[in-house]
This record gives structure tokens, C-alpha cells and sequence, in this order.
């Protein structure tokens, strides 16, 4: 019986978490569309609509590209799971809870894992990866390009280059930076990339964009054992995503519909728009924290998260206090810190639908009343002046000076 559940009503929230992000209303209308079987050949023609978005997205030829039905966390697992057999060596890039996550993965292939480490908040050296793999078989070197635990950023090609020293594939995790950063799979020479649906991409959790190139096809066709799990077996898989279309689970259909349209709307906008109102918008909200006198936890900006942006929490604030302030009375919610920075800070995303100017505006404004309640000496206004004067300043003509 139901008596006394009432009608699901969830509030509207202002998502700036590190995921997932709001989701454009075009995307829920797209989701309300009627349901198909998933071997009707309207939506089995329509899953080409999908896989030649996704390759745009991803700037990539790979025939071997979809959607797989799982979290990020199931694009580590395939990634990692497709690539690997029992007693192989790779090296992981870890620096970060979710590229940690992929050295758990790995270890329980079983593979002999050599982490290459750099404290939460800074890049692992390319050179260290070098260094750790020399004088052996490396399979492969994973990094995250996007680390949303500590908001850093690694420089792709540096690992590129390190990969190709060791004679290694290169796999990529891009969850918190498809669509938001720039990527280009193939001009890159990635050779695994997968994503996550939920964060510039700005389509529903429960979706991981996935590519693969013809050299990692040549290997999974010769691989000893087959791939540790069924469900995450990218070969199978691609019977269905493949042109046979042939069946092999069931996919979230309504998800797919989404996504389809959330790819759509990135191309829409522009590649290269969509990355300049990330880095646009971020410049925005970094300068309207520094004005409040908040600090940034990634010191070097060109290094720094352009999607996730991580803040120190000043002395003697209750962080949680505060963010469950700024989601009671402002309807925001941000993130805290995970493993070793958790109580030290927050983490701000601005991707996909919700990194927009008014966002980081209204964000900042709330922000300086919860710390001005919770004690803290703000300037008042401040943050909000100076994000606006970093957007006018973005948005005047090159040479152009301010009006007399």
C-alpha cells in the first residue's frame, strides 16, 4: 500500500556540485518522449543519431564508440578491464580519489599496478612516469585528465609522450572534462577515452561515453582471456552498439534520449564556445572568491580544474554548517572535501547547464551571507563586483578600453 507516500516532488536545486550538473529543460522534454523497445528499429536507427554526436564530442574516427549503460565509475571498469589480463603492468597516475579508483580496478584484474603518485592538489610528473616504467611492460598509463577530488588538470600530451616512451596505451579519463575542456581524442592520440554523462555534458547520471581506437580493437580481438566482466566486455557490447545491432542487455532507454540531446546541444553551441564560457565563467567565480578573500587550493592556474573549482575553507568555519546554509536558505548545493582533504574544502562545479553567468553571480551573493552569518569579515559586495568586472572585461573588444 501506499498510504502515506505522498507524490514524488523533489526541490529544484542549483546544482554547483562536481556532478552531476542541472540539466537543460530540453534534455527533460527529449526524456518524456514515449518509451520504444530497444530492438524497435526506430530507436536502433536512432542510436547512430547518438554514436556520430558522441564522435564529434569527442573528436574522434573511432568506430568503437557509444554509450555505455553504467556511472563514470563503470567507464573506469571498462576501460581498465578491456585492456588488461591477469599478471599485465601498467602504471596509474594517481593523484586523486577517482584516479585511485582506477588503480583498485586494475589491482583486481588481477595486474601488477605501479602508482605514480603526486599529493592531492598538484599533477603527477610525466617524467616520474617515465622513470616507473622503464625497463618494463608497461600495458598501459592511465591518468584522469580531470581530478575533481583536489580540481586539478593534466596536460594530455605530456602522458601521450610518456606512453609512447614506454611503447604503453594511453587511457584517459575525461568524466569531469568532456565538454567543458578541450579534448580531441584522435589529435591527441588517446587511445581509451571515457567520459560521464552527468557533468558538461549535462544529461542525466547513468551514462558513460566510451571510444576506443583500432589499435586497442586489434588487441581485445587477441587477448588469452577474456575480458574478467561480462557486462563491461566492450566486444559484445559493440554487437548491439555495432551495426548488426544485435542484442545484448537492455539499455536505459529514456537515458539515451537524453543524452542524445544534451550531445546535440553541445554541438549546437560549439565546441569551442562551450569551452571558452567554462573558462569564462570559472575566471568569473575565482576572482569573486579571491575578492572575499578565499583561497584556492590549486595555486598554479593553468594547472587548476576549469569545470571543478577547489577552495581552502577559511579558519575556524564549520564547512558543513555553511553548505547546508547555502542549500536551506539559497537552494545551492557544493560539494565538500573526499579522503585527505575532506573538512578542508569545497568543491564549486560550474558545467554544462549550470555554469552560466547569473550562476556564479547568485552563488557569490549567497555565499557572502552565509559567511558573513557564519562570522567571517567579507567585504560586502565585493565578490560579486569583481566577478561582474572579470566578465566585462572578457567581453570588451581586444584594445578596447573602458567607457569615459
Amino acid at each position: 500500500m501506499s498510504e502515506g507516500i505522498g507524490e514524488l516532488l523533489p526541490p529544484e536545486r542549483l546544482m554547483l556540485t562536481p556532478g552531476p550538473s542541472c540539466v537543460d529543460p530540453r534534455v527533460y522534454r527529449a526524456m518524456a518522449a514515449p518509451i520504444v523497445g530497444h530492438m524497435d528499429p526506430w530507436f536502433t536507427a536512432m542510436m547512430d543519431d547518438v554514436q556520430v554526436l558522441m564522435r564529434r564530442v569527442f573528436q574522434t574516427r573511432n568506430r568503437v564508440t557509444f554509450p555505455i549503460s553504467a556511472s563514470g565509475s563503470g567507464g573506469i571498469e571498462a576501460a581498465v578491464a578491456n585492456a588488461l589480463e591477469s599478471g599485465d603492468e601498467c602504471i596509474v597516475c594517481v593523484n586523486g580519489a577517482f584516479s585511485e579508483r582506477m588503480a583498485i580496478i586494475a589491482e583486481r584484474i588481477p595486474a601488477k599496478v605501479i602508482r605514480v603518485e603526486a599529493p592531492y592538489g598538484r599533477t603527477v610528473d610525466p617524467q616520474d612516469v617515465v622513470r616507473a616504467g622503464k625497463g618494463k611492460k608497461i600495458k598501459f598509463v592511465g591518468l584522469t585528465h580531470g581530478e575533481t577530488s583536489s580540481g586539478i588538470v593534466q596536460r594530455i600530451e605530456d602522458y601521450r609522450k610518456a606512453a609512447d616512451e614506454l611503447g604503453a596505451l594511453l587511457i584517459v579519463d575525461t568524466v569531469a572534462t568532456l565538454g567543458g575542456v578541450p579534448l580531441d581524442v584522435d589529435g591527441q592520440r588517446i587511445d581509451i577515452c571515457f567520459s560521464g554523462a552527468q557533468k558538461a555534458i549535462s544529461a542525466p547520471p547513468g551514462m558513460a561515453p566510451i571510444t576506443v581506437n583500432e589499435r586497442v580493437e586489434k588487441y581485445m580481438e587477441t587477448r588469452k582471456e577474456p575480458v574478467r566482466s561480462w557486462y563491461f566486455d566492450l566486444h559484445p557490447a559493440m554487437t548491439y552498439w555495432g551495426k548488426d545491432r544485435l542484442y545484448h542487455h537492455t539499455p536505459p532507454i529514456t537515458l539515451i534520449y537524453g543524452m542524445r540531446e544534451a550531445l546535440r546541444l553541445v554541438l549546437e553551441e560549439g565546441l569551442e564556445a562551450r569551452w571558452e564560457r567554462h573558462a569564462l565563467c570559472q575566471q568569473a567565480l575565482i576572482a569573486g572568491l579571491e575578492a572575499m578573500n578565499l583561497e584556492m587550493l590549486v595555486k598554479n592556474a593553468a594547472e587548476r580544474l576549469i569545470t571543478v573549482t577547489a577552495v581552502n575553507i577559511p579558519s575556524g568555519l564549520n564547512e558543513k554548517t555553511a553548505r547546508k546554509q547555502l542549500l536551506d536558505e539559497f537552494n545551492i548545493e557544493i560539494a565538500g572535501g573526499l579522503g585527505p582533504l575532506a573538512g578542508k574544502i569545497w568543491r564549486i562545479g560550474l558545467m554544462g547547464y549550470s555554469c552560466q553567468t547569473w550562476n556564479v553571480l547568485r552563488f557569490l551573493a549567497s555565499l557572502e551571507k552565509v559567511l558573513l552569518d557564519q562570522g567571517l569579515r567579507v567585504p560586502t559586495g565585493a565578490g560579486v563586483g569583481a566577478a561582474i568586472h572579470a566578465f566585462r572585461e572578457a567581453m570588451q573588444p581586444a584594445g578596447a578600453g573602458a567607457r569615459k
